[in-house]
């Protein structure tokens, strides 16, 4: 196991009993820049500061009952030592590390989804296959429903998945979405109605899933 995946694995560890972090947003950027010029100390650091963070964005992607929580979270934390070389401090470090670990899981899911079409080929089934959607949505829509709108976005392509996500799974703003992602916030706007338009088309085209979802053409 290299370097990264040793901290990134004691890290996350320490997340489950680690309490919410302390630091302030802002006071993390000399950690993040340390990291990137190669601190291995610094490194440490800051992972122990954000697995935490990125364990539960992690979750609420995927699922708390997602059989590779523990191998997707632990890769989103050695994508983010990666990244930090491209790091500019355009957002707060707590939001470029939940945008890795979004972008980490959304691939995963996908995956995922793709390693289960392969089985259902051959006579298995999809029908168990864990998902969890949180506020605002999951006090609307019914497991399967929230199943449903997860499949959803991984039809969608990635800028407008990531947008769809940023805001409805985690909650972020319009505005924090585009200091998180380096576009203006007339991009998000564009992308969200984008991505809202795709998902429509998707469900007017399958009676079944409009049915599920209670939208009408």
């Amino acid at each position: 196991m290299s370097t990264s995946a040793k901290q990134a694995s004691r890290a996350l560890d320490d997340a489950t009993v680690t309490p919410e972090v302390s630091f302030r947003s802002d006071d993390l950027l000399p950690l993040a820049t340390a990291t990137a010029k190669g601190d291995p100390e610094a490194a440490a650091t800051l992972i122990l500061h954000v697995a935490g963070p990125m364990l539960r964005v992690v979750r609420k992607v995927l699922g708390r009952q997602h059989p590779d929580i523990d191998d997707v979270a632990q890769d989103a934390v050695i994508a983010l030592l990666r990244a930090l070389g491209t790091f500019r401090g355009e957002c707060s470090v707590v939001h470029f590390a939940n945008r890795v670990s979004l972008l980490t899981a959304l691939a995963a899911r996908r995956q995922l989804r793709a390693r289960h079409q392969q089985g259902e080929a051959h006579g298995a089934t999809i029908e168990n296959m864990p998902d969890e959607l949180p506020s605002p949505l999951a006090t609307t829509l019914s497991s399967r429903r929230r199943e449903l709108v997860h499949h959803l976005l991984d039809d969608l392509p990635d800028v407008l998945a990531e947008s769809l996500a940023l805001h409805f799974v985690l909650g972020y703003t319009v505005e924090e979405i585009a200091t998180t992602v380096s576009v203006s916030p007339n991009t998000v706007w564009s992308r969200l109605r984008q991505g809202k338009r795709a998902l429509r088309r998707r469900l007017q085209s399958d009676s079944h899933l409009a049915e599920l979802l209670e939208v009408r053409p």
